[in-house]
């Protein structure tokens, strides 16, 4: 796929995509560093020894390529390891390091995590390598790091230290960053419940050879209902991925209009820098002109056909109620009121439902079931507004998360069926 020709300062994006890792608590204010080789040859870097959670456009540094600095600070003290690595793979213009805290545990374990958890997980983390300890700053630490890279790695894990990633550009090294991450978040919170599951090549191949072409229509002039809805959405997918209830490659939010027509978040784009205009109207089978909506569009239609109470809809990955998604062990909501009442019984989709074109999924979700748990793929959750939808995604999170700290505590209680049926009654639930 050819990439955009770049128009941001690499300046910028350096600096934009230092805050997210930042703000996503994926690096510390010391730790990790990002560049970018421009056209030229020219590598712009995150400077050394300046706070990562306050670092300005200026702060950053180029080095030229014959070897002259540019900036206001010296390079990383990294930088060497980035340049044997430009130097080992031409098609690679961008590499993010760091230091998240789910890859450092591998790291110090010698380990990778398998990328196999998820179908868009395995596809946006490349190739995995493991590149043997060097001192930090080394020019050995970059020898042995290249020749990782060199064999074909994209995400590379280095013994006793962290994590490197490179990409065709910063936007999509830190994707794979972010999905790497994820897998291996979600690993370690699987294995405190269960024995994970991995996806085989041929439901890798179902779900990478699912296509969806919709005709398209154009759209006449947005009402302010619409236009309202828009920004909902918009909102509600920066919170999300600030929360970490979604990653910038995975997930998709819908937002009923009226009874033929909904809004629904575009396929291959980066979730939490989504606009108004990239939301995509569907009416009626088709799609707004000029626009792809996501993949899981016709889930979404068939979730809405079923039920036309349901107002919104989200497919999210947040990563303890998807640790479930990727075992056996049933995820049970009878822990506290508030879990029961807002997700009721949350049930287990078998592998690939939404990706087929029947309509199934609709037997899983619905007002009366607002949430089920997809085999190696997250979960879905379906709501009366795009808040109910978020705030019941919220409690699904939080209630994964709880009950799998509680593992660590003690026992895990349940309320039994007497106290079941007194929340049913008194809320209105039968």
């Amino acid at each position: 796929m050819t990439q955009p020709r770049p128009l941001i300062h690499p300046r910028d994006e350096i600096k934009h995509t230092m805050s997210r890792i930042y703000g996503y608590r994926m690096t510390t204010t010391s730790g990790g560093n990002l560049s970018i080789r421009d056209e030229s040859g020219d590598i712009w870097i995150s400077p050394a020894r300046v706070d990562k959670g306050n670092l300005t456009r200026n702060d950053i540094v180029c080095v030229k390529s014959d070897g002259t600095v540019d900036g206001l600070h010296p390079p990383s003290s990294e930088f060497p390891f980035h340049k044997a690595i430009y130097e080992a793979r031409p098609d690679i213009r961008a590499i993010v390091h760091a230091h998240p805290v789910a890859l450092v545990a591998f790291s110090i374990c010698q380990s990778a995590p398998n990328t196999k958890l998820f179908h868009q997980t395995h596809s946006v983390s490349g190739r995995v390598g493991f590149a043997p300890y060097a001192c930090p700053g080394s020019e050995q630490l970059g020898a042995n790091i290249a020749a990782t890279f060199a064999e074909g790695c994209d995400s590379v894990i280095l013994e006793n230290h962290g994590v490197v990633v490179g990409g065709e550009c910063l936007s999509t090294a830190f994707q794979r960053f972010e999905a790497f991450e994820f897998a291996g978040k979600t690993l370690i919170k699987a294995r405190q419940i269960g024995k994970a599951r991995y996806l085989d090549d041929e439901q890798l191949r179902i779900a990478a050879d699912r296509s969806v072409a919709l005709p398209t229509f154009e759209p006449e002039t947005a009402l302010p209902t619409e236009r309202e809805l828009r920004r909902q959405l918009c909102e509600f997918l920066r919170r999300g991925c600030r929360q970490r209830l979604l990653i910038s490659t995975e997930g998709s939010f819908s937002a009923r209009l009226d009874k033929d027509t909904f809004l629904i978040t575009p396929t291959q784009k980066d979730r939490e820098e989504l606009t108004v205009n990239d939301i995509v109207l569907v009416n009626r089978g088709r799609q707004e002109l000029g626009k792809k909506a996501s993949r899981a569009v016709l889930a979404h239609q068939a979730i809405y056909d079923n039920d036309p109470e349901v107002k919104a809809i989200v497919f999210a990955h947040p990563v303890n109620a998807t640790a479930f998604s990727v075992t056996d062990v049933v995820f049970d909501t009878r822990t506290i009121p508030e879990s029961y009442v807002f997700l009721l019984d949350v049930d287990h989709v078998p592998y690939g439902v939404q990706y087929q074109a029947d309509g199934s999924i609709a037997k899983y979700v619905s007002t009366r079931s607002p949430a089920a748990i997809l085999e190696n793929d997250g979960v879905v959750v379906a709501g009366k507004s795009v808040l109910d939808a978020f705030d019941r995604l919220e409690v699904l999170e939080s209630t994964a998360e709880a009950v799998i700290n509680a593992r660590s505590v003690g026992d895990v209680s349940v309320m039994p069926d007497e106290v079941i049926a007194e929340l049913r009654s008194a809320f209105n639930l039968n």
